[in-house]
């Protein structure tokens, strides 16, 4: 997951960003290399190279770091979600997502935070909603170009968009968990999915 501030007005606004960025990207490597229960916010300012005083300008708490990251998470989505948006024939723009979803979730960094920060979301119902917010509208935007293929004839005409889109997630993330988990051949892994998913959808 990338860590990139956004776009101040400011002097003033462009430091303070910048000093944000540092801190969540010294987070995010923390939650990496530790777990979000084992780092603490001296460890996040240490990382950072700030002072535990600056680092609580900028975020009350250790939970706080990670509702921000919720909105990082949302930036990232915004590439596929868009991509999902596209015209075009709706097999060919299911498929590039399929490669590019799962290739992202495969990257060892996006699968370890992606699983430290759910077990955290289970606990915290205010993190959790952030995150289902995210995923539900990764699943609509799915379900929208499913339903297009289903009339374009591409997929199986008994299919139910939404059902489908939510098993389809589910099995690019757990896949792409597998992939760093078990660190066997990415690639087939993927391949596999790719086969598993078109023979459900299309039905042949």
């Amino acid at each position: 997951m990338s860590v990139e501030p956004q776009k101040p007005q400011t002097k003033r606004d462009k430091a303070t960003a910048q000093r944000r960025g540092k801190i969540l990207e010294a987070a995010v490597m923390c939650f990496l290399e530790n777990g979000y229960h084992q780092t603490g916010v001296r460890d996040i300012a240490a990382r950072a190279g700030v002072s535990l005083g600056n680092l609580y300008n900028h975020f009350p708490g250790k939970h706080d770091v990670l509702v921000e990251i919720a909105a990082l998470e949302r930036a990232e989505l915004a590439p596929y979600i868009a991509l999902l948006a596209k015209p075009g024939p709706a097999r060919a723009i299911f498929e590039k997502f399929l490669a590019g979803y799962a290739a992202y979730l495969a990257k060892p960094e996006n699968a370890i935070l992606t699983i430290e920060i759910t077990s955290e979301a289970i606990r915290k119902p205010d993190i959790g909603e952030l995150f289902l917010v995210n995923h539900a509208e990764l699943v609509a935007a799915l379900a929208a170009i499913l339903a297009r293929g289903v009339e374009e004839g591409a997929f199986r005409t008994d299919l139910d968009a939404q059902e489908a889109a939510q098993l389809v997630i589910e099995l690019i993330e757990a896949s792409a968990y597998r992939s760093v988990l078990s660190k066997g051949p990415k690639r087939k892994i993927l391949a596999n999915l790719k086969n598993f998913v078109l023979a459900a959808l299309v039905g042949k």
